[in-house]
Formats: C-alpha cells, sequence, structure tokens
C-alpha cells in the first residue's frame, strides 16, 4: 500500500486507472444492496481519501483537471436535458411555479444561513442552494404516462426558471466575494452577465445550428464541436468574473435545440455520464472530512434546518402554485416531490461555494445530506402520490377506433396503403424479415413490401470488379425477396442502392418511398463500442421517420400462434406495440397476452389503479380482440417476462433509450437480461425519434419492458 501510494503521488495514470476501477465496480456493488450508485461513489471517495486509504487527493493535479471537468460536464448536461418545447406549452405557469419555487425556499434559505451567523453574502447564497431542482423522479412519472398533466409539465418546465436563477445568484455572491464591492462593481458583473448570456443562448444557438447543418452526418466533429462549445463558454464566464459552471449551463440551454435528440447527444450525454460525472462525486466524497462531518451530525441543528428548510419551502411553493392554478390536492404533492431532489446544480454550487471560502464544512456536510435525503425520498413520495393523476385525452384522438385494427397507420399519412421497407443482406435471415413484412401488409390490397439492398462501394471508381461483385450478390437477394413475396401473394417493389452509409442510405430510402415501416434484422446492441459509437440499429433509430421492428425471428413469422406484449402504462407509444400485435394476429388468427410485472410490494390500491389502466388501455384505446390481460407482482422483471415468454412464440418489446438522471450513473442491463433469457422469437418496436419520450441510459437501444 506505501508503494502504491508514492507511485499514485508520481504518476496520473495510477490515478486515472483507480478511479475507472471505482466507476465501473462501486456502483454495482451498492446496486445489489437496493443503494443508489451515487452514494457508494461519495462513500469510495470518503474510503479513498485522507481519512481513509490516502489513495486519492482532492489536490492533485490529475484529480482536479478530471473533476473540474466532471463539474462543467454536469451542469452543461442539466442544461441540455431541459425540455425546451415542453416549457413552451406551459410557458407562463411554468414561470409562475418557477419563481414561487424559487423565491419561498430562498427566502427560507437566507433565514436559515442568518440564524447560524452567516453574513448577507453567505446566507443569499444557502438560500439559492434550496432554490433549484433535479428532476430525479421523470422516469417516474414518464412510465406512468403522466408527463401530459399539466402539472407536472408545469414543474418541469419551472427547471430552466430555477435553475438559471440560483446560479446566476451564485455569480453574483462570489464575485461580491471576490474583492472590494462596490455599486459599479456589481453592475458591471450583472451588464456583463447579461451580455455574456446572450452571446452563448444566441449566439452559439445559431452557430450550432449552422455547424450541424453543413456538416451533415460527420457525427466526430459534431462532438468536437459541442465540446468546444462547452469548455469555451466554462472559461468565457471566468473571464468576465462568473463561475464555470454557469457558462456550461448556458452552453447547454444554448446548444439544445442545435444538437436535439440525436446520436450526438446520447454521445456527448454518455461520456460524461460513465467517465467525468462519477469522477466529479468522487472527488466530493475526497472533501468529506469524517471527523468534522461526524462532528456536524452531533451538532445536528445546521443539518436539520437545511433539510426542513428545504421540504417545508418547496412544499410552500407548490401549496401557492395550487392556490394560484387551482391544482388538486394530488397534483400539489406531486409538484412538491418532483421539485424536492437536490442533486445537480445544488451540489455544483456547494462545491462553488466551499472552494471559494463562503461556505463552510458544516453547510457543506448538510447538503449532502440533504442530498441523500431528497434523490430518496422525493422518487418515493413522487411514485405514490401520482396514483390517479389523470392526462388529458390525446391517446383517444390520436388512436384508431374501437373497431380499427393497427392497419400500419403510424406513417405521417395513415389513409395511405402501407409500405414496409426491408433491408436484406444476410441470406439467413431474409427469408422470415420478408414473410414478417408480407404478413404485416397482407391483409391491404395495396400495400407493398419494398426489399433494400444497398451496396457500400468500397471504392471511388463505379466499374470496379470488387463493385460489380456486391452489385451481383445484392440482385439475388432482392430476386430471392420478390419470391417469397409472391408465395405470400403480396406486391413487392425491390430497390437497389449504392451509398457509403448504410444506416443513412436505410433512412433515405424510406423517407424517398414514404415508408409506413422498417424491419429490420437482430443486430448487435450492447458492448462498449455500440455504447460509445452506436451501430447500425441505433443510427436508423435515431433518423427513421416510421416506425421501426427490429426482428430476431427463430421460427417462421407465419407460424406464430402465441404473442406477448409487456406493457406499462396507457400511453401512446404503449399501444402501438399492441397493435402492432394485432396486425400479426390478425393474419395469423394468434392470441395476444398483455403482461404487466408490477412491484412486489405494491399496495393493493396502487395495484388496482394499474390494472384499471390496463383494463382501459385494451378496452377503450384497441380492437374488440380478446386479450388475455395478466397483471403480475414481481421484483425480477426480465425473469418474469422470460418465464411468461416461455409460452409464447413471439414477444414484442417497445425499443427506446433511458435517459440518464443525474442521481443514477450507472447502465441500466434490463434489456440485456431479458434477450438473454428469451427462448423465442423477438421483435423491438422503435418509434421515430419526433415521437419517442426520451430516456437515455448509455447509448445504445433498448427495450425497456417495465420498470
Amino acid at each position: 500500500m506505501p508503494i502504491l501510494l508514492v507511485i499514485n503521488q508520481t504518476e496520473p495514470i495510477v490515478t486515472f486507472a483507480l478511479l475507472l476501477a471505482v466507476i465501473l465496480i462501486v456502483p454495482l456493488c451498492f446496486e445489489r444492496i437496493k443503494l443508489p450508485g451515487l452514494l457508494g461513489l461519495l462513500a469510495a471517495g470518503v474510503v479513498l481519501g485522507q481519512n481513509g486509504l490516502n489513495l486519492l487527493s482532492t489536490d492533485s493535479e490529475t484529480m482536479k483537471l478530471l473533476s473540474d471537468i466532471g463539474l462543467v460536464y454536469l451542469m452543461f448536461v442539466a442544461g441540455l436535458e431541459v425540455d425546451i418545447e415542453q416549457f413552451q406549452h406551459t410557458r407562463n405557469r411554468s414561470i409562475g411555479f418557477g419563481f414561487f419555487t424559487f423565491i419561498v425556499p430562498m427566502i427560507v434559505g437566507t433565514i436559515v444561513g442568518r440564524m447560524f451567523g452567516f453574513g448577507w453574502n453567505a446566507s443569499i447564497l444557502i438560500g439559492s442552494l434550496f432554490a433549484s431542482h433535479t428532476l430525479l423522479a421523470y422516469p417516474i412519472v414518464s412510465r406512468m404516462g403522466l408527463v401530459n398533466n399539466e402539472a407536472v409539465m408545469v414543474t418541469i418546465g419551472a427547471t430552466i426558471f430555477t435553475d438559471i436563477g440560483a446560479l446566476l445568484v451564485l455569480a453574483v455572491c462570489v464575485g461580491i466575494h471576490a474583492g472590494n464591492f462596490t455599486t459599479f462593481s456589481l453592475i458591471r458583473l450583472l451588464l456583463s452577465l447579461a451580455i455574456y448570456s446572450a452571446i452563448i443562448l444566441f449566439g452559439f444557438s445559431w452557430l450550432g445550428k449552422e455547424f450541424f447543418r453543413r456538416s451533415g452526418s460527420e457525427e466526430g466533429n459534431q462532438f468536437l464541436f459541442i465540446l468546444l462549445v462547452v469548455f469555451v463558454s466554462a472559461l468565457g464566464a471566468e473571464l468576465i468574473g462568473v463561475e464555470k459552471i454557469v457558462g456550461a449551463f448556458l452552453a447547454g440551454l444554448a446548444v439544445n435545440s442545435a444538437i436535439g435528440d440525436g446520436p450526438v447527444k446520447e454521445k456527448v450525454v454518455f461520456v460524461g455520464s460513465v467517465l467525468f460525472i462519477p469522477i466529479f462525486f468522487v472527488d466530493l466524497g475526497l472533501l468529506i472530512n469524517i471527523p468534522a462531518f461526524i462532528s456536524s451530525l452531533g451538532a445536528i441543528k445546521v443539518t436539520i434546518a437545511v433539510v426542513l428548510g428545504l421540504v417545508g419551502s418547496k412544499f410552500g411553493a407548490a401549496l401557492l402554485a395550487k392556490l394560484a392554478y387551482r391544482y388538486s390536492w394530488r397534483e400539489m404533492i406531486v409538484m412538491w416531490s418532483l421539485s424536492l431532489p437536490q442533486v445537480a446544480a445544488t451540489l455544483a454550487a456547494t462545491l462553488v461555494g466551499y472552494r471559494v471560502g463562503l461556505l463552510t464544512e458544516d453547510i457543506l456536510n448538510s447538503v449532502i445530506v440533504l442530498m441523500l435525503v431528497t434523490a430518496t425520498g422525493g422518487p418515493l413520495l413522487t411514485a405514490r402520490s401520482a396514483i390517479g393523476l389523470t392526462v388529458p385525452e390525446t391517446i383517444a384522438s390520436s388512436a384508431p377506433g374501437s373497431s380499427g385494427a393497427f392497419a400500419l397507420d403510424l406513417s405521417e399519412e395513415p389513409e395511405a396503403e402501407p409500405v414496409v421497407v426491408v433491408p436484406v443482406y444476410n441470406p439467413d435471415t431474409e427469408q422470415y424479415l420478408i414473410e414478417l413484412a408480407a404478413l404485416l401488409v397482407k391483409p391491404h390490397p395495396g400495400g407493398r413490401v419494398m426489399p433494400l439492398a444497398i451496396t457500400n462501394p468500397h471504392t471511388q471508381m463505379m466499374d470496379a470488379p470488387q463493385l460489380r461483385h456486391a452489385l451481383q450478390r445484392s440482385q439475388r437477394l432482392l430476386n430471392r425477396a420478390s419470391e417469397i413475396c409472391e408465395q405470400f401473394g403480396v406486391a413487392s417493389d425491390p430497390i437497389l442502392r449504392i451509398d457509403d452509409a448504410i444506416a443513412q442510405g436505410i433512412s433515405h430510402a424510406s423517407r424517398e418511398q414514404n415508408a409506413s415501416f422498417i424491419v429490420l434484422g437482430w443486430g448487435r446492441t450492447s458492448g462498449f463500442r455500440a455504447r460509445a459509437f452506436g451501430n447500425l440499429i441505433d443510427s436508423v433509430l435515431w433518423a427513421a421517420h416510421c416506425p421501426v421492428a427490429v426482428s430476431r425471428l427463430l421460427a417462421a413469422p407465419s407460424t406464430i400462434r402465441r404473442i406477448l406484449v409487456p406493457i406499462e402504462n396507457m400511453t401512446q407509444d404503449a399501444l402501438r406495440s399492441v397493435r402492432f400485435a394485432e396486425a400479426l394476429a390478425d393474419t395469423n388468427q394468434a392470441q395476444i397476452t398483455l403482461l404487466h410485472v408490477a412491484d412486489r410490494h405494491l399496495s393493493p390500491v396502487r395495484l388496482a389503479w394499474l390494472e384499471n389502466q390496463l383494463d382501459l388501455l385494451v378496452h377503450k384505446y384497441s380492437s374488440n380482440r380478446t386479450f388475455d390481460l395478466r397483471v403480475v407482482r414481481n421484483d425480477d422483471i426480465p425473469g418474469t417476462i422470460a418465464e411468461t415468454a416461455r409460452a409464447h412464440d413471439l414477444v414484442v418489446l417497445r425499443s427506446r433509450r433511458q435517459r440518464l438522471s443525474l442521481g443514477e450513473l450507472t447502465i441500466s442491463n434490463v434489456t440485456e437480461q431479458v434477450t438473454r433469457q428469451l427462448t423465442c422469437s423477438v421483435v423491438l418496436l422503435g418509434e421515430p425519434q419526433r415521437s419517442m419520450v426520451m430516456m437515455q441510459s448509455g447509448g445504445t437501444t433498448q427495450p425497456v419492458p417495465l420498470r
């Protein structure tokens, strides 16, 4: 151990290797014992720091660099994840609730600071720590299909107001603390901040859109451009005398619309979420002085005041919103619980305040306790209080009538006859893919299957022998596909295309033919390379204008008689999975089983609510087909799905990306577990990007059956 310590002090690569091991192993171990992975990172910092094994030091140059990058990245991702479009839908009320949930905690936090002897500047900074919030419980309301509830949308939109406000207060407080304060210096700081913010928000937004438009599909250059914007913005903030995290957050807001929800955003968030942001939390653990932490808990008044002040002030803000906008008590509780968690902006601002000497160790330790309490209690409260919330009747207007079938009506022109594009490359899987497409369009006399063969030239010479051989191979695949379609009595329209980018060729051809559906063969969707750099399926899902069925077919689709559809809530996306199963079942006269896996400890009240939601889904928004509806209480979601699937021929799962919350830094392996255990055919139904609820995980496309 002493030898390792000496080497670590002289060799930065040892520090980096140690951090990688911590990030990889510790969160997984904590999650196995049902504790947040974030808590594990903090604990690892404590154990490896000066009060433990003393293997890592927060004062080392390597640690400072990596932690600062993580801090900047944390705030950039927070800005990047803000849903500007959703904010526009409820702008006025979002600003109103944002003001309530900013000013009330701000006042209470300032009072707490003054109660314990802090000066006005430090007390106002403590108040700003109370003012922001992190939407850790967003995945919960999304899974329950409640994102369109107005109270939920207002709370999500208010995040923009609270985070910007808290960071601006931080910038002013740190600026005042840095030197001789005068009215002129304050005005100059505010004016500089206003000009700087305008340059970042409008200048970089325009520049980002122009760069993305001109760079086309060059994802590597786009990735580097985004990183450059982040760190230039952070540097610019420091040049005008404010903290770099303010610039990073504004940079996230600025490139939000330019980057969209495409693969570049996925890669940017992935790199930060699996590497730099976890290092920041480890460094935060290094700052925890165990003796001081224990003594501050012994004199627990500060910690209690901070926790109760935050919880009470957020409740008061939600109550004001209820009275102002006439929300129900249940909606008020949901708004309160959503605005409780204090993670991203709160921790970042606390660390900045501590480093410049505005905040003491007692406040730092109290904020860490606050983070653990609110990050755990907030989502739990949301899960319980959101039961019974209603959403506008938007599904009914977009779903087909109760007597209508799936009819491949997910394209932009549902009244048109269906066109299914099937990329063909592997002769071993071509038969089943074309057969699946033929079964989907068979009930529609005007429907067509369009086999698509894309040949990569690998050369600029169009008369090269290797290109000629590749084209001949592609033509043979298309001829075989046409024969299969003829066997099923379905019209085919083969397409032969030369393109350097296979995924781009698929998405472009599908758009040109106004395809209703794309049927893809199963590909590699796991592993580090696929997570970091994406794969063909990821790229098609990001770019496709229509639904995509990623299929692993172990038997002929015409032999399918029993179909299993795991379903989690009453949303339009869930309805598409059911209607896809219906389209296949109508052709094969198959039986459909709908499965919902509920928490083993779920209360009878909530279980009844879930069963009622599923019943509404089946009888109100789907056809008159008889479904086998099953609700199973079990904590092992993958195992339950796999066990139920043993009696079925096909499992239809929704394929979507998970949003990585800032309080959860590990990549979910639910999908990998499910697909590894399934012994029957699988279809992952992916939605076009414009209609997907984006829930980011690690960068690979994952069906999230139930969670």
